[in-house]
């Protein structure tokens, strides 16, 4: 799977956060969802627009950016 495929940015949606498929969901809001115990059934039922790839995509893209982010050269 290529998360890049399912996350989208735009400069004027979401004040250019991450967004899945160009909805207006925010890859921190499924992420935030998931961290507080939801159940990926109980967010795929709160919102039917999703997917389960879309999930699965929003935590592919967490770990790309941390992975990136990881690897950055820190600043002496």
């Amino acid at each position: 799977m290529n998360c890049r495929d399912y996350i989208t940015i735009e400069p004027h949606k979401r004040g250019g956060k991450p967004c899945v498929r160009g909805l207006r969901i925010t890859v921190y809001e499924v992420l935030e969802y998931l961290a507080s115990d939801m159940t990926e059934a109980e967010i795929l039922d709160d919102f039917p627009d999703l997917t389960r790839d879309d999930l699965k995509a929003c935590i592919a893209y967490a770990a790309d950016r941390e992975r990136r982010f990881m690897n950055a050269p820190v600043a002496a």
